[in-house]
């Protein structure tokens, strides 16, 4: 009787510990979600508002100012041939959002569509797909867009278009594992037993459950494959020099950073960083909702 006292004291006493962890799990939680929409969102803004508002060419040169430190008249300073470079990183991210958004949509769509069918034929098929997703994920990504890019001419397509073709196999991947989950579920069994096709299976069943997770490996996709454009960029192998991207600012300003200006790798290197935490953030509430495991440790 004593011990069974002691044991509820202990229990009541830990309760209010146990509360207030939630809590402040649940507020970290809501503080995170809306510091990452506030920064996607101050992201698109700048992005559609600031190239039509701002009455400046991001291309004019004006030799006399170059390599200005950050002023009033230029909060990020000028470039090596005294561009403005504020608005220069905005075109740059505008550029880089476009290459990021689209080489992830066209991913997704790669990789949920063998996935899918490699997930729902089963057998042969699905070993014949998954070797080659084996095989094609042993070659280092930069390698393989590096050798895509240079079977064409420097461009914002041949960029998306080697980022899209090396980033599916997670997605393939990752809409396999759960094709194969699904299939296994009684309201599969019961379409199948009602005389369904596989295709119509798959269709109206296997793909519409798969989608959250896609859509989730997508934005994820969007920052990775911004970092990839910058890397291509940067080693003289994705957008031109001209061409205001992330990646070329950050290429052309290592000569001023050698010299002691910091201000022409430093605002292209935080134009990049941001939106890749902000996305990460939502991606990371956005799996919490998905995963209902994840989502009841959350509440305790």
């Amino acid at each position: 009787m004593a011990d069974t006292t002691v044991e509820k004291r202990r229990t009541t006493a830990a309760e209010p510990a146990w509360r207030a962890h939630g809590t402040a799990r649940r507020s970290t939680h809501t503080l995170r979600l809306r510091v990452s929409a506030a920064l996607v969102g101050v992201t698109v803004l700048a992005v559609l508002l600031v190239p039509p508002l701002v009455q400046l060419d991001q291309q004019a040169v004006d030799l006399a100012a170059k390599l200005r430190p950050p002023t009033w008249a230029h909060p990020f300073g000028t470039d090596d041939v005294g561009r403005d470079l504020l608005l220069r990183c905005v075109y740059g991210l505008r550029v880089s959002l476009l290459v990021g958004v689209v080489a992830a949509l066209t991913a997704t769509v790669i990789g949920t569509a063998v996935g899918a069918t490699a997930g729902a034929l089963g057998g042969w098929a699905d070993r014949a797909v998954m070797r080659l997703v084996d095989t094609l994920s042993s070659v280092p990504h930069l390698l393989l867009g590096v050798f895509i890019v240079a079977m064409f001419r420097p461009g914002v397509w041949p960029v998306v278009i080697s980022v899209a073709l090396t980033h599916w196999l997670s997605t393939a991947r990752i809409v396999r594992a759960e094709v194969l989950s699904l299939r296994s579920r009684p309201f599969i069994d019961a379409a199948v037993s009602g005389g369904a096709s596989r295709w119509r299976v798959t269709v109206r069943h296997l793909l519409p459950a798969v989608l959250p997770q896609a859509g989730l490996a997508a934005v994820l996709m969007v920052p990775h494959a911004m970092w990839h454009e910058s890397a291509l960029s940067f080693l003289g192998l994705g957008l031109p020099t001209h061409t205001a991207s992330l990646g070329t600012l950050i290429q052309g300003a290592r000569g001023s950073l050698l010299a002691g200006q910091w201000w022409p790798t430093l605002f292209p290197g935080i134009f990049l960083i941001v939106p890749t935490l902000a996305v990460a953030g939502l991606a990371g509430v956005w799996r919490e909702r998905i995963n209902p495991r994840r989502r009841s440790e959350l509440m305790l």
